[in-house]
């Protein structure tokens, strides 16, 4: 049996779940995130390997127009989705196009395009680019269903969604988005501090109730009020 949880989460979204171990060690599962817009158009952050499963499930949903890596990590996959759905633009963020060079040609990055430049799933979806962030995450909120959706920008194991099919057993409860462990980690990621609390309370100004992240269970609600605990020190810091 596949252990890839693939799950409607409105009609619009759907995620592609699985086990992933970081540093072969620390269950924080992995999870790609599709969205048909309007336009029946689809948007996919592609974290995940596009198995028969992952394309029928997109096929199904519309076609591929837009295929996004959520950070500097999560882009392993990025030339099997280009080379299924040829005509998708692929977006990342500047210091990719030198790691990708080899491997996919991007139509837009964050960092490097005019700031404000669009890609054509805009207003729909309204990006956040955390220069300041080490890993440069991008998030995404999905206006029609009130989701942010991230990579590594909010944690929340431990992840029994992309572990349920397996008899692994997981951890990691420790970082949430309402612990300190939590706000000690996106802290210490934050290399530029005043660009992480313009940008943190970026996305804190959006209408927001689901969050979808590559590592950890979905928060379903309250959401917005998860965002504002985890990078409270960016928010009601002084700088």
């Amino acid at each position: 049996m596949s252990d890839l949880v693939i799950r409607e989460v409105t009609p619009a979204i759907i995620t592609f779940s699985k086990p992933f171990a970081r540093y072969y060690l620390i269950p924080v599962g992995g999870r790609s995130t599709a969205v048909r817009l309007g336009n029946g158009d689809v948007w996919i952050l592609a974290s995940t390997p596009l198995t028969p499963e992952t394309k029928e499930a997109l096929n199904k949903l519309g076609p591929v127009k837009y295929i996004v890596a959520g950070d500097l990590v999560h882009h392993l996959f990025l030339a099997e989705y280009k080379a299924e759905y040829p005509e998708a633009k692929v977006i990342g963020m500047k210091a990719l196009e030198a790691k990708k060079k080899d491997a996919v040609k991007f139509d837009g990055l964050y960092g490097k395009d005019v700031p404000d430049t669009t890609y054509g799933f805009e207003p729909e979806i309204t990006a956040v680019y955390f220069s300041g962030f080490a890993n440069k995450d991008i998030a995404f909120f999905h206006r029609p269903s009130k989701t942010l959706i991230v990579a590594d920008l909010i944690f929340n194991l431990p992840a029994t969604e992309q572990y349920s099919r397996t008899n692994a057993w997981v951890y990691g409860s420790f970082l949430q988005p309402h612990g300190k462990a939590h706000k000690y980690l996106v802290w210490n990621l934050g290399a530029d501090k005043d660009a992480m609390k313009r940008d943190a309370q970026a996305v804190a100004e959006f209408d927001f109730e689901r969050i979808i992240m590559c590592h950890g269970d979905v928060i379903e609600s309250g959401g917005n009020a998860a965002w504002r605990e985890a990078y409270k020190w960016y928010l009601e810091a002084k700088l």
